[in-house]
């Protein structure tokens, strides 16, 4: 019988990879963990903006938040999550594959997506881990941020949500006609010409600042 802690079983390719567009990566060999991998994109999207109306309400309630300072903080929250994201994105899921164990490492972080990029299932984290980190998030928020804690988790988890609904759209639906087709436009890029680029998924802000805007070309 497989250990629960086993790592994946299939060969960790190095990105960049060639993208398929029909079937879905085995990461585990353990047929819990491998049908833990998988999740609805409706689950984690609910979770996070569960937690985001729950912070305001209860900040609100309990007098943690006024008016004018929780509008600041959400869009205090919303700004770092659009840089986490964007950070997350290039140091730890692009994280450079020089030894075979940081390669199963990022593959199963973020490769398996380069190469499946259309697996709807694995466009986001599973319930089970989305109420971890979403708890996480608070006790750290808590601790850094004290009371203002609940106005910025609320910006960031609906950042965190906003994200998670965008990059799924992305990848499941054919790009729109009008203005937001800037976001199918720049993750494409990143998925099939330029992967050394363009990280950011819900805004292009800080690909503009740090210098990793795709070539027009």
């Amino acid at each position: 019988m497989q250990s629960v802690s086993e790592a994946p079983v299939m060969a960790a390719p190095a990105l960049p990879v060639r993208p398929k567009h029909k079937g879905s990566a085995q990461l585990f060999a353990n047929p819990v963990l491998e049908r833990l991998s998988h999740t609805h994109i409706a689950w984690p999207v609910s979770i996070f903006m569960a937690t985001a109306l729950a912070s305001l309400y209860y900040g609100f309630m309990h007098d943690f938040l006024s008016g004018a300072s929780a509008w600041a903080l959400f869009w205090g929250g919303l700004l770092l999550f659009s840089f986490v994201e964007y950070a997350v994105h290039r140091y730890l899921y692009h994280l450079p594959a020089t030894t075979a164990r940081r390669a199963r490492i990022q593959y199963t972080l973020h490769g398996v997506h380069h190469e499946f990029p259309k697996d709807k299932t694995r466009l986001a984290m599973p319930p089970i881990v989305t109420v971890f980190v979403a708890s996480l998030l608070f006790f750290i928020f808590k601790l850094v941020f004290g009371s203002w804690a609940f106005g910025v988790l609320a910006g960031f988890t609906f950042g965190y949500a906003t994200y998670l609904f965008v990059h799924y759209s992305i990848h499941a639906y054919a790009p729109p006609k009008h203005f937001l087709k800037v976001w199918w436009t720049h993750h494409s890029q990143h998925h099939y010409r330029q992967d050394e680029v363009a990280f950011g998924v819900s805004s292009t802000l800080w690909d503009n600042i740090f210098g990793t805007m795709p070539g027009k070309k």
